[in-house]
């Protein structure tokens, strides 16, 4: 966090939190506050951004965390049809599905072009 000094609002946005959770964690953890200058009403407040505060928003932050796995997974041709299908409007579903029926899958492979040979 590159200022010194935040508001909740501020805060919650940088963190991805809400600003009630902050407000909860600013009385909680007894962080260092102090009123918003220009605002009155005492409730405006802006949070010192310490040490405390970035080792606590660093360990919430890798609370959420999960652990991650990142594979290449290739698409089954299942998957790809699927996919493909889900892609298309309504009309052109019922279309397919009725060449489907009428035709048959040898008769859908032969206007692809695809042949068991």
């Amino acid at each position: 966090m590159k200022k010194e000094w935040l508001t909740p609002e501020e805060l919650a946005n940088e963190t991805g939190y809400s600003r009630q959770t902050v407000n909860k964690w600013i009385k909680r953890e007894n962080w260092t506050t102090t009123p918003k200058p220009g605002v009155q009403g005492g409730k405006a407040r802006l949070i010192h951004i310490d040490e405390r505060v970035k080792s606590f928003i660093q360990s919430m932050r890798n609370l959420n965390e999960p652990n991650a796995s990142y594979t290449a997974q290739q698409n089954s041709l299942p998957a790809l049809l699927l996919s493909s299908v889900q892609q298309m409007t309504q009309n052109e579903q019922d279309l397919l599905a009725a060449m489907i029926l009428r035709e048959g899958i040898n008769g859908v492979l032969q206007r692809l072009g695809i042949s068991e040979e």
